[in-house]
């Protein structure tokens, strides 16, 4: 039987397709995402906007189709940072449920992180003490684990559109600038990461989501983007750092043209890497692990375990 998934995330609508067998197990068919930027001045007016609602709804009702399309029974979307934070967020899950006839359900900070753990477990051998965190357009989650199982986790918000809306880099990196946002993350981190997680002993440091897969594939120089080889790559800090370098160099314009970075992403890449800088600096870790999965996928881990 097959079963959809779609993660509504503040800036990424992430669909995925699986065979869900009898003995709980799965296997992706499909999957695909996009760029919609749904908190688009969230921070600002405190709702989603009608134009961000607008196109977000589009790609959710066209990934809602093809799940159809591809044999799925149900589709269950699941929105995130925006939805639950916004004045109008429910307003809005409601209109994609009558829009789409899928299930929508927005789920808190906390169950974010846990089922990011759930996908992070789905896709690497998590042995020994491990942090992931998944950097987002409206929160970042971390996770502290123990062979695989749930140590302690919170949910911060600190995403990357807002951070984009406030420091934006719409030309070469200004260094001032950067500086004042960086040490922004540092003190958010320093603050409001429990002692038990930014204290915590580690193995490995694990990262997920856009940011960090996409300086994975920059760092390989991959010519068109590849799961595969992203899954599992050590990024060390000393790559972030070129990394950054490099695109602090080019104009927003000139990031969205580089292979395997969205143009959807050419404006929050700095500040990505702005959060994964301050985010080992605060670890005290000189590398980390970049899985593909995450979110979307600890969402059909669920789903497998009870598909109806």
């Amino acid at each position: 039987m097959r079963h959809a998934v779609i993660d509504l995330g503040t800036n990424t609508v992430r669909l995925l397709v699986a065979e869900v067998r009898a003995e709980g197990d799965w296997s992706p068919i499909h999957a695909e995402q996009r760029v919609t930027r749904l908190g688009e001045g969230l921070r600002t007016s405190g709702a989603l906007g009608e134009a961000p609602m607008t196109r977000t709804a589009a790609a959710v009702g066209e990934y809602v189709a093809r799940a159809h399309a591809d044999g799925a029974s149900s589709v269950r979307v699941v929105g995130t940072s925006a939805v639950r934070e916004a004045q109008n967020g429910r307003e809005f899950a409601a209109r994609l449920a009558r829009e789409t006839g899928a299930r929508v359900d927005v789920i808190s900070g906390d169950d974010e992180a846990r089922l990011t753990l759930r996908g992070l477990a789905r896709g690497l051998a998590l042995k020994g003490a491990m942090i992931a965190f998944d950097i987002g357009g409206g929160s970042t989650e971390y996770v502290l684990a123990r062979d695989a199982a749930l140590v302690g986790a919170v949910s911060l918000t600190l995403g990357v559109v807002p951070l984009s809306e406030r420091f934006p880099f719409p030309e070469r990196l200004e260094p001032p600038r950067y500086a004042k946002m960086l040490e922004e993350i540092r003190a958010r981190l320093a603050s409001e990461l429990p002692p038990s997680i930014a204290r915590a002993p580690i193995d490995v440091l694990v990262g997920t989501a856009g940011t960090v897969t996409t300086l994975a594939a920059l760092d390989l120089a991959l010519p068109q983007y590849d799961p595969a080889r992203v899954h599992g790559h050590r990024l060390t800090r000393v790559a972030v750092d070129r990394l950054l370098a490099t695109l602090g160099a080019l104009t927003v314009a000139e990031r969205g043209a580089l292979p395997c970075l969205e143009p959807g992403r050419a404006d929050l890449i700095i500040p990505g890497t702005a959060i994964v800088v301050a985010t080992m600096e605060q670890l005290g870790v000189d590398a980390l692990v970049v899985s593909e999965y995450g979110l979307r996928e600890g969402i059909m881990q669920v789903v497998s375990e009870s598909p109806c």
